[in-house]
């Protein structure tokens, strides 16, 4: 959730913390801070709110040195404020940290310090960390880490600074993402990769458990023990502008549009060129393993649960193994049945997400198979499982998913083609034609995006309602999940999906005279169904919208409004469907004047449970 960046080089150090900020502010934050050396000793500056906050309380006393750190910080322990913005410092200042992550024993180590004359002026769990330096230093700064590290329990992405060593920053990882960006005569240290992408491309991506002393002509790694650490150098190799917004209005569009681009990337190498087969050089399974198999959990929050959701429908419809879809917070305390026929899968964009990693943690212990579904190479999740497949959709910057959604649908549905080809469950000839038809996925969506208009006018009539419903049934409820979810959380509408066939069960009450209903109805086995359920909303005099497919002929006569998508098979309609629902939301957001990219209490990666 919160941002790093740290600085050793030759230049000033704080126009580089204050620009790797900027680039880190869509993981969301409350307040920001830097902490540079002056020579003589270490100016910490933060400020809640903003970054430009920050900016303009610096602006005319810019902090001077080639030694910084800063932070942008996601309230966990203390409300947002400036005393517990990040850096925080020891009782002297020859100490400062930045941190994300939680000390989860911080309570009992402040108890501690405090019996020791220790003085602390925040409410947060990262100030312990600086005292704790100032408590056991002992004239090593390295070394004084580790012992640091040997008594604090948590997750955490730690930098520290030293004014007794003030060549350097040391940095530290748990469960929590940390890149350090090499460079000629300067190096840099962030929690992410667009930090530092303006920089430089070449990168050590830091493992749990490692420490590096980074100097301005150095990086030295080593484990806790101080065993040193051999480093391949990780090549960044997306543009500096895919992190940027290109001429769009805002991050969430840009990456709506670029939705045809990543599904198209996602799949065009995983396809064999007769569209015969999908291809998982990254799994190489065989019929033995599938076999072995008697169950599958899919864990994930959010987005990625919903495309969980749609992964089950496709798993079981498609390979014919049960699945059970699990929202990652609530699966590792009901004591799932898991053994060594279960296979796990974990699904993030981020690669990070606390809750996801803690459960995949969770289902290996017990004795599961595990495998990730990620956009992020080497990320905590993807290091962790025992094998990964990556989405190709490149950096996702706003808060709200999009892009990382559909490469998820795109993914969940070739890894279920690929285990069918294994198993042998449904016909060459099926195959070949869903293979077809996901050929074609790309250029649909392309074409969806060239006349949003209508659905623009639809957002800007309704954009101003407190309510609105999503029905579904199959496929579409899982779709009107998502759709919901994206509405509420960049537009602030109180949004509600329902399984259409429950509306005779409670839902129905909460339907009166003009509320809008988003109805989807483009899978063909429950199609009358659906029909029936926006009879039931319009007879109480609902708004319906509907969503439905470009052949379908009949759906207008019941619907207000009908948004239509491209023709394509049942399966692959939710990869459609979801288009126009984001768009719904992004320009309901607009007509509400909402910050689109940065929702109010939301961040992009969340990394503490």
């Amino acid at each position: 959730m919160c941002g790093i960046v740290g600085y050793v080089g030759a230049a000033q150090a704080t126009p580089f913390l204050i620009e790797g900020l900027t680039k880190l502010e869509y993981r969301g934050y409350d307040s920001a801070g830097i902490a540079v050396f002056d020579g003589e000793k270490i100016n910490v500056e933060k400020s809640v709110g903003r970054l430009n906050a920050l900016e303009e309380k610096i602006k005319n006393n810019l902090p001077t040195g080639t030694v910084g750190i800063g932070h942008t910080r996601w309230a966990t322990h203390g409300r947002p404020s400036d005393r517990n913005s990040h850096p925080h410092t020891d009782c002297t200042g020859d100490f400062v940290v930045v941190h994300n992550g939680i000390i989860e024993n911080y309570l009992h180590l402040k108890e501690d310090l405090i019996e020791k004359g220790h003085v602390f002026t925040s409410e947060t769990d990262t100030e312990v960390v600086a005292h704790l330096m100032e408590e056991l230093y002992d004239g090593n700064f390295e070394e004084t880490v580790r012992k640091v590290l040997k008594k604090i329990e948590g997750s955490y992405s730690l930098v520290f600074m030293s004014r007794h060593d003030s060549d350097r920053l040391i940095c530290t990882k748990q469960d929590n993402p940390l890149v350090i960006g090499l460079g000629e005569g300067e190096n840099f240290i962030a929690s992410d990769i667009p930090a530092i992408i303006a920089r430089t491309r070449k990168t050590y991506i830091v493992s749990d458990g490692e420490i590096a002393v980074v100097k301005s002509d150095s990086v030295w790694i080593t484990n806790r023990e101080g065993v040193p650490i051999t480093k391949k150098v990780f090549e960044v190799n997306w543009d500096a502008e895919a992190a940027e917004k290109g001429g769009y209005e805002h991050f969430m569009i840009k990456e709506i549009y670029e939705q045809s681009k990543a599904v198209r990337e996602t799949m065009s190498a995983r396809i064999a060129k007769d569209d015969s087969a999908i291809v998982m050089d990254e799994l190489k399974w065989n019929k033995e393993f599938l076999n072995s198999i008697r169950k599958i959990f899919i864990v994930a929050c959010g987005t990625a649960y919903h495309a969980g959701f749609v992964g089950k429908y496709y798993i079981e419809k498609l390979a014919r193994i049960p699945v059970e879809v699990d929202i990652a917070s609530e699966f590792r305390y009901r004591s799932p049945i898991i053994d060594d026929r279960t296979l796990t899968i974990v699904i993030s964009q981020s690669g990070e997400t606390s809750d996801t990693l803690a459960a995949l943690k969770e289902a290996k212990r017990l004795g599961s198979k595990t495998l990730a579904v990620t956009n992020v190479v080497g990320s905590s999740i993807a290091r962790e499982a025992d094998q990964v497949v990556y989405t190709w959709a490149g950096p996702e910057i706003a808060v709200a998913s999009t892009k990382a959604y559909t490469t998820q649908l795109i993914m969940m549905f070739m890894l279920s083609l690929y285990m069918s080809e294994i198993k042998k469950t449904i016909e060459k000839d099926y195959t070949k034609h869903l293979i077809g038809a996901l050929r074609q996925v790309p250029s649909q969506i392309h074409e969806i995006l060239e006349d949003v208009e209508p659905i623009k006018t639809f957002a800007q009539k309704y954009g101003f309602n407190e309510d609105v419903f999503f029905i579904g049934r199959s496929l579409d409820y899982a779709v009107a999940l998502e759709g919901s979810l994206k509405l509420k959380e960049i537009s602030y509408i109180h949004a509600e999906a329902y399984a259409a066939g429950e509306l005779k069960h409670g839902t129905l009450a909460l339907i009166i005279e003009g509320v809008p209903v988003i109805a989807l109805a483009t899978q063909e086995s429950v199609y009358e169904k659906t029909l029936s359920n926006i009879k039931e909303v319009k007879a109480r005099d609902a708004v319906v919208i509907g969503i439905a497919l470009a052949n379908d002929d009949q759906i207008e006569k019941y619907v207000d409004h009908i948004i239509k998508v491209p023709t394509t098979d049942e399966l692959l309609a939710p990869l459609l469907a979801v288009v126009p629902l984001q768009l719904l939301a992004y320009y309901a957001a607009i007509t509400r004047g909402c910050d689109v990219d940065k929702p109010r209490n939301l961040a992009k990666s969340v990394t503490v449970e």
